[in-house]
């Protein structure tokens, strides 16, 4: 697999774009745990933008493959289904900001499995990227506080994992839907996850903590946001900036993220130290070196 670094500004622009709207979904998803439990929040997600993408799927029955199922499912599963339940229980012991650096993790991540199992070019100066980047973010798990963190910052490896899954989602994207239409890479996805999400709410006690807790509606609503820009519109931009470009590109918007992460973590009143700042500084020193020719 080729990394493309023919980058033009419409690619840049989508690139901005998504880093605004990811870069809020980690005070949405904050903002959401006032209220429900993290399974019930990852099913919500998945749920509403399910819907959201359903007519897409009909609209576009007639162009899929549907062959390509399990590939579709992969992609589903890795690139929005597993990370969205990571991803809320993280956030129930480390901040927003520290979050939204982790996150960060992901161009490396998705290098080392180009590397490893799509073939992707490799030197020594991008083992130096990836070990810098390891490095600041165990520096933010390992060293960091309760105080610091906002947490047990031990629920950072949840984001880890979750920049693991982020990286196998683009690179299978990559490898195996380069001619598909990013609208239909993102429905499809969602039409095969998120009935298992509606079947679990409908059987939860979702509809009780709406009519008991008074909270409920704002986070409800903070769920919604995030699932119709962070998740739908956000989606399809993401699959089709990885066709204009590379994986590799199209994950680097995790290493903009961090700054809309603690502008917003800092608004909410979250501690913003120099560990926060160390973290990031090594993190996007790594994934600079991984992406410098």
């Amino acid at each position: 697999m080729k990394d493309n670094n023919e980058v033009d500004n419409k690619s840049w622009l989508i690139l901005i774009f998504l880093t605004i709207v990811w870069g809020c979904s980690f005070i949405l998803i904050k903002k959401s745990l006032i209220a429900f439990d993290p399974v019930s929040l990852a099913c919500l997600r998945l749920g509403i933008s399910s819907l959201a993408f359903a007519p897409i799927v009909w609209w576009h029955r007639k162009e899929i493959l549907w062959s390509d199922w399990m590939k579709f499912l992969a992609v589903g599963l890795t690139g929005s289904g597993i990370p969205a339940f990571l991803f809320f229980f993280a956030q129930t012991q480390i901040s927003s900001s520290v979050a939204g650096l982790l996150n960060s993790l992901t161009p490396i991540w998705t290098l080392i499995i180009g590397i490893f199992i799509f073939r992707l070019q490799f030197n020594k100066q991008k083992l130096i990227g990836v070990i810098l980047g390891f490095i600041g973010a165990a520096s933010l798990i390992i060293l960091g506080s309760e105080d610091i963190l906002g947490g047990n910052p031990l629920f950072g490896i949840f984001i880890i994992l979750a920049t693991v899954c982020y990286a196998s989602s683009v690179n299978m994207v990559q490898a195996f839907f380069s001619n598909t239409k990013p609208i239909i890479i993102s429905s499809m996805s969602f039409f095969l996850i998120g009935p298992p999400a509606w079947i679990y709410l409908i059987f939860s006690d979702f509809t009780l903590t709406l009519q008991t807790n008074p909270l409920a509606w704002q986070a409800l609503g903070a769920v919604t946001i995030l699932s119709l820009f962070g998740t739908v519109i956000a989606s399809i931009l993401f699959y089709y900036l990885v066709q204009r470009t590379s994986a590799i590109f199209g994950s680097t918007v995790t290493y903009l993220m961090p700054i809309v992460a603690m502008m917003w973590g800092f608004i909410d009143g979250e501690t913003i130290s120099i560990l926060h700042f160390t973290g990031m500084a090594m993190i996007l020193a790594g994934v600079y070196i991984t992406k410098k020719n």
